[in-house]
């Protein structure tokens, strides 16, 4: 049981490094142009040799990238706090009880994460620069995605996983 429980820490712990990675890191969406110039743009930068805020981005035109910032915050908060309810609810659930305000908190922080992912998918040509359209998808938002499974399959195991000596 403590090898299990181990496993679901680790679990946990590394979706909630994929958030923060997903999140932080600057590079949803790179552009290669034809002068060997690398864009990279996340959801609060784009940049090349230097940075600079994504155009618009305190505009209500850029209101789907406020959807996605404000979505990957809250998944990766509430990540963090369901780590912490797991650990309080450890010591504090009688035998036999199941983790289920755990679970809620992080099936929420999937939707969350799945919200952030699809709105960019969606809607990434509405905030970003005629320059950068001709772009593709970079690692953080593969992150992003890989963020979600990892957390809706955490959550799940939460429901299921019992207390247990």
């Amino acid at each position: 049981m403590l090898i299990v429980l181990a496993l679901i820490i680790l679990f946990h712990l590394a979706s909630a490094a994929l958030l923060f990675a997903a999140t932080i890191y600057n590079s949803w969406w790179v552009v290669s142009t034809s002068t060997e110039t690398v864009f990279y743009s996340d959801l609060w930068f784009t940049c090349n040799e230097t940075c600079y805020s994504v155009a618009k981005s305190h505009t209500a035109d850029a209101a789907y990238l406020q959807t996605v910032q404000a979505t990957m915050i809250l998944a990766t908060i509430l990540c963090c706090i369901g780590f912490f309810v797991f650990i309080l609810q450890l010591f504090r659930l009688k035998q036999g009880e199941r983790f289920v305000f755990t679970a809620i908190i992080q099936l929420l922080a999937s939707v969350c994460v799945m919200v952030a992912a699809s709105v960019y998918t969606a809607q990434k040509d509405s905030f970003h620069e005629a320059k950068l359209r001709e772009g593709t998808y970079s690692s953080s938002y593969y992150l992003a995605w890989a963020s979600f499974p990892m957390t809706l399959l955490s959550g799940i195991m939460y429901l299921v996983l019992r207390k247990r000596k």
